[in-house]
This record gives C-alpha cells, sequence and structure tokens, in this order.
C-alpha cells in the first residue's frame, strides 16, 4: 500500500495549497476508508476524499478542481463510463515559491508534460517517470464487451416462457398473464499471456500491472499467465488490490524471469488443459521466438479456432517504421484478429477501449 499513500498523501499536499484542510488526522481518515474501497474505482476515490478531507461546504469547489487536476478525471470520477482514461496531475510549483492561482486552483503548467509522459515509451522512462505511469495505470478502469449467456432471467419482453406462463395460470385459474424471458449477458473472458523472457524485461512490469487492472476489474472473467521457457499461471497473486503487493506476489512464482521465449510449447500445453472458448486471447510478446516457429503457428490456429478474437500487444508496434519480420511474428500473423502497440499508457488506454467493445 506505500504506492496509495504515497499518492493520497501528495494529493492532500495539494488540497492543502489549495486551501482546503486537509491535515494529518483526515488524510489518516481517508487511507483508513481507502482500505474498505475499491482503489481502482476513481468514483470510490473521489467520493472517499471528498467525504474525509473536506471541513464545509466552501472547501467542495476546491477539492473538485484539485481532484480533476491531480488524477485528470473529474467526470470519470463522478460518472462512471465503460472505460476511463487516467491521467494524473504532476504538481509543479510556478515561479519562485508559488502554489497555484489566488482562488485555489492548482498549477496547470504541467499539462502538456503528463500528455508527453501518457506516449513515451516505458522503456526509455526514468525510475520517477515510470513509476508516475504505474500510479496512473493502477487507476485505469477498464470495461468489458458482454455477451449473451446460456442461462435466462424474467423479462417484460423477449421469448415466452411457457413454464412460467402455465404454472400461474395453475395457480389462478386462467391465463392473467403471458411471462417472457432473455438471455442474461456476462462478461466476456480475457485470457492474456505475458512474456517475461529477457527481450521484454524493460516492459513485462508494465504488462503486469495491465493486467492486474484487468484482473481488478472483472476478477471472473481474466486469467492471466506468464510465459517464458514455461506456463505459469498468476491470476491469483494478481487478485491483490495493492497493485505493488500483487507484483511482488507475482514475482514470487515466476520461475523463468529474464529467460528465452518457447511461446509455441507453451501455447501447446495451454490448449491441452485448458479452453479459450468464446475468450478475447491477448499475446504480450515481441515474437522473439527461440522455438519452433512452425509449432507457434500450428497453436495459434488451435487458438485461433477457438478464441473470439487473438490480440497481439506488441511493444514496438507503437514505432512508425516497425515491421513484424521476427519468425515468432510473422508466423503469428495469418492467425491474429488484431497487432496493437503495447509500449505506453496512451496504447494501453486504447487496448483497455478495444476491449470494451470487441
Amino acid at each position: 500500500m506505500d504506492e496509495l499513500a504515497a499518492t493520497m498523501t501528495g494529493f492532500a499536499r495539494t488540497l492543502r495549497a489549495a486551501g482546503v484542510a486537509a491535515d494529518h488526522e483526515r488524510t489518516q481518515n481517508l487511507l483508513r476508508a481507502l482500505d474498505h474501497l475499491d482503489v481502482c474505482d476513481p468514483g470510490e476515490v473521489y467520493w472517499a476524499g471528498r467525504l474525509t478531507l473536506c471541513a464545509g461546504p466552501d472547501d467542495l469547489p476546491r477539492y473538485d478542481r484539485c481532484f480533476a487536476a491531480y488524477f485528470g478525471g473529474r467526470k470519470a470520477a463522478l460518472q462512471r463510463t465503460a472505460t476511463t482514461s487516467v491521467t494524473r496531475h504532476l504538481a509543479e510549483r510556478q515561479g519562485d515559491g508559488g502554489t497555484g492561482d489566488d482562488d485555489g486552483t492548482p498549477a496547470a503548467a504541467t499539462a502538456s508534460r503528463i500528455e508527453v509522459l501518457r506516449h513515451r515509451d516505458v522503456a526509455r522512462l526514468t525510475e520517477a517517470e515510470r513509476a508516475e505511469v504505474h500510479r496512473m495505470m493502477a487507476l485505469l478502469k477498464g470495461g468489458r464487451a458482454r455477451r449473451r449467456s446460456r442461462r435466462f432471467e424474467s423479462a417484460h419482453r423477449g421469448v415466452l416462457d411457457q413454464r412460467r406462463t402455465i404454472r400461474d395460470a395453475l395457480r389462478k385459474g386462467e391465463v392473467a398473464r403471458l411471462r417472457h424471458r432473455r438471455h442474461t449477458t456476462r462478461p466476456r473472458t480475457v485470457v492474456m499471456f505475458v512474456d517475461v523472457s529477457g527481450s521484454m524485461a524493460p516492459y513485462a512490469e508494465t504488462l503486469l500491472r495491465f493486467a492486474h487492472a484487468l484482473v481488478r476489474s472483472e476478477p471472473r472473467a481474466t486469467r492471466v499467465y506468464s510465459v517464458g521457457t514455461r506456463l505459469t499461471p498468476i491470476t491469483a497473486e494478481l487478485r491483490h488490490r495493492d497493485p505493488g503487493t500483487a507484483l511482488n506476489e507475482v514475482s514470487k512464482v515466476i520461475p523463468d524471469w529474464s529467460g528465452g521465449t518457447r511461446l509455441g510449447e507453451e501455447l501447446k500445453e495451454y490448449l491441452a488443459r485448458f479452453s479459450a472458448r468464446g475468450a478475447i486471447v491477448l499475446i504480450a510478446s515481441d515474437g522473439w521466438e527461440r522455438g519452433d516457429p512452425e509449432l507457434l503457428g500450428t497453436q495459434l490456429a488451435r487458438l485461433a479456432r477457438q478464441a473470439y478474437r487473438v490480440i497481439w500487444v506488441n511493444p514496438h508496434k507503437g514505432y512508425a517504421d516497425y515491421q513484424p519480420l521476427t519468425g515468432g511474428m510473422r508466423a503469428a500473423l495469418p492467425y491474429l484478429d488484431d497487432l496493437v502497440a503495447g509500449h505506453s499508457l496512451a496504447a494501453f488506454e486504447q487496448l483497455s477501449e478495444r476491449l470494451a467493445h470487441a
């Protein structure tokens, strides 16, 4: 929870600079409240802060302005949408020590810097910038496309529910009304494979944090595996609320960090044990396959026949001059529905949007 405490303490410091009475005691109350809430939900964070950090009605307008500037998403906090784009404000002082305008509005001089940070390759960020991107990614609230299930629910319109209609008629002695039913819906399952080999080392942590956001968003409809020299399920470890704790647990169970990539063999193992029928499959890798590319193509063909969509997330796809020339990518391309970038916060926001409307 260290990252969460640091983020919220910085937010309280911004509020105090704007004239809100967000003292130490109120900040501690906020942290205690967040222990019982979903910190990945901007709406819950917004209301927890508003109820604990504000001392009176005069603080509310300043709180709203600070929240919008610091987290970059007041609308998302007040109104839930399918996908929330999160851009956290990096507080910078103005001039010679000033903290904002006279009306308490925080400094807005970093807006362009934040936008640049969203689009920069995470492999080229400093440690502080990467930590900032990871904090923003923790607030990413991705929606999930829904599919029709086999189960039914009562409805005013839809298919005639003969059983309920007959039961009502027998109980009342006449057909008083026709009963109807319709199929329920459920979020579409996402199966994600994260390459943790040596060539993916600069991106592995960010990809795992995105996987954490997916698991937190739909824990029952998300399955995550690390791939390298062996297939390792890590969904249970990613269910921890705090991203830092989740990644610490993941690091303990992955035995093949920074090794090679034998994705073809691992997909063969997965398909022998599990099914991806109707799921969206995300493969996060640069395509440097040490195994047989032909085997990879064969297993992807099997996977494509089962899955609803197969999306390959390649960090290098974010560059204009990228061409899929590695053996793994050439073998995979005929069986992919999408090849997307996975190198920046903006790319992951776009991927989240794609999952919400797949």
